[in-house]
């Protein structure tokens, strides 16, 4: 059996850049919906809407505590990252209107839809318009990475 030594630096061995982070949560997020869609069981439903809430709700919150303000600061920008707060009401709104109710009924339904479909929105602005110009800036992606991922696993465990 080998052993594999490994230097420690006190950070996490595999850092995460912010960009990377946001994307793999919106892929995540995405594919819950796309299996919403696909359940004929209630129960099955009620399971992956309060996962889609959850992993929504902690996104939302790294980006608006940590994400959009260096964003914002970094770009010196006016317009995306309070058009992308907007958009965070939008879909808040409608966890709070789907979170911890009983599916059944077209109105549950189509409030998971419309989500979903405000959701995809955001985050094909965030991925083709605030992503690459955040890219493109001075912002260290590593350091802001780890810490939205640490402040990700805080906000998981307290949620969870």
């Amino acid at each position: 059996m080998a052993t594999t030594i490994r230097k420690t630096t006190g950070r996490p061995a595999r850092t995460q850049d912010a960009i990377a982070l946001l994307k793999a949560d919106h892929k995540t997020v995405s594919a819950l919906f796309e299996e919403f869609q696909k359940s004929r069981s209630a129960g099955k439903k009620k399971k992956l809407v309060e996962q889609i809430c959850t992993e929504l709700t902690v996104h939302t919150e790294i980006e608006e505590e940590i994400f959009y303000p260096a964003v914002k600061a970094a770009l010196k920008d006016q317009e995306m990252v309070p058009e992308a707060n907007v958009e965070h009401a939008s879909i808040k709104e409608l966890i709070a209107q789907v979170k911890g109710a009983e599916p059944g009924g077209e109105m549950y339904n189509a409030r998971v839809k419309v989500m979903s479909e405000f959701v995809k929105h955001h985050v094909k602005e965030e991925q083709n318009e605030m992503f690459p110009r955040a890219r493109k800036s001075k912002l260290d992606m590593s350091a802001l990475g780890d810490e939205m991922a640490s402040r990700k696993a805080e906000l998981l465990a307290a949620a969870g």
